[in-house]
């Protein structure tokens, strides 16, 4: 999600020992590339992350987490997975644009 949509900011802080979490929508993803292949280094997030209601969250969407949350082959080889804490911070502004943008253009929800 955060390599499609370049506006979403990474958390990036050093990460800790709770490990990141998947919502069923979001299910078998990479954080950060979104493939779907080859699932090797489970995901570590930081603690102000993982901490209140926070805690359990989709690392990539925010939703209820259901599974463990693993990087894909490909973004462990080429380090990603140290980069730091992968959890999107900002999704709630992305959503409010939208909705304001489907106002904007008189865009009905089904």
């Amino acid at each position: 999600m955060a390599k499609h949509h370049p506006d979403l900011v990474m958390c990036r802080k050093q990460p800790g020992v709770a490990i990141g979490r998947l919502c069923e929508k979001c299910d078998g993803k990479c954080p950060i590339c979104d493939s779907f292949v080859n699932p090797a280094t489970i995901v570590h997030v930081c603690d102000e992350c993982n901490y209140g209601s926070f805690e359990g969250r989709c690392v990539v969407c925010g939703g209820v987490g259901v599974t463990d949350a693993y990087y894909c082959k490909e973004c462990f080889k080429l380090g990603k997975d140290r980069d730091g804490c992968p959890k999107i911070v900002n999704l709630g502004s992305t959503k409010t644009d939208l909705f304001y943008e489907r106002k904007k253009y008189g865009f009905k929800k089904r």
